[in-house]
């Protein structure tokens, strides 16, 4: 059974995966720590989505930024704190990008929120859907032929269809959305195909750092492109196949395995 998490990264680097499958055996810690770190983003964003319907039309930007903002602090602190309880190494320098990403969302939101009900002359709680539609998150998707699982950040539902969003704290290329998020999008459509009985014809990846989602068309390139890429997954899980990498130094000087990278 393939995992997406294994394909995003073997998109990033196709050595970091052999390294965390053959050699290093502390990886499923690192793995445990993305999950939270990933479940902690989420719940701050449905935290949000709770303190909009809070805000009225006539309220300034400053006080909007306070209302979405209420409680963000400590949630993070006291998540932190959990998270820090198993074991993991969350370490503060991670925590304060992530309170600093959340304010600078929320800054963003507050203005969008104020146009908004502007515009339409309605207070926040009228409008919400249009800021956080009917979703579910976090949804493990599995598919037994397909041989492929993972757990999809977010899927809105919106007139019956089923929209697939990964929500990333990179920052975007100029235009469009990397290959890796891509074809992590069209895992999880195809998984939602399988799961709902249905099609998607688009997803979205939500850059926060920059408060934008782009959408990606789901067609038949990109679908093909998956299939090859999981091929080239199992290929290197399955059978210990060592992959031939051109070494980036933007990449290998962030890598937590460049020395042990150089040593195989």
């Amino acid at each position: 059974m393939t995992n997406i998490s294994s394909i995003k990264t073997h998109m990033y680097c196709p050595m970091k995966l052999y390294i965390q499958n053959h050699v290093d055996k502390s990886e499923n810690k690192n793995y445990q720590l993305a999950i939270e770190v990933k479940k902690l983003k989420i719940d701050i964003l449905d935290l949000i989505q709770k303190n909009m319907r809070k805000i009225k039309k006539e309220m300034n930007i400053s006080e909007i930024e306070q209302i979405l903002s209420y409680n963000i602090d400590s949630y993070i602190q006291n998540t932190a704190d959990s998270i820090k309880s198993l074991n993991l190494d969350f370490e503060s320098e991670q925590i304060n990008e992530i309170i600093d990403d959340t304010y600078f969302n929320i800054k963003i939101k507050a203005l969008k929120i104020m146009q908004a009900m502007n515009i339409l002359n309605k207070d926040a709680f009228e409008i919400i859907d249009m800021f956080f539609p009917n979703c579910m998150y976090s949804y493990m998707l599995k598919d037994a032929q397909l041989e492929l699982i993972g757990i999809c950040d977010k899927i809105e539902i919106i007139d019956g269809k089923y929209y697939p969003v990964t929500i990333k704290n990179s920052n975007p290329p100029l235009k469009g959305v990397w290959d890796q998020d891509a074809i992590e999008l069209v895992a999880h459509a195809i998984l939602i195909e399988e799961e709902f009985d249905t099609e998607v014809f688009v997803g979205f990846v939500d850059y926060e750092k920059i408060g934008e989602r782009r959408p990606v068309v789901m067609d038949v390139n990109l679908r093909k492109g998956l299939f090859e890429v999981i091929r080239e997954v199992k290929e290197i899980t399955d059978n210990g196949k060592l992959p031939k990498v051109k070494s980036s130094v933007k990449k290998c000087e962030k890598c937590e395995y460049a020395d042990m990278c150089i040593k195989s």
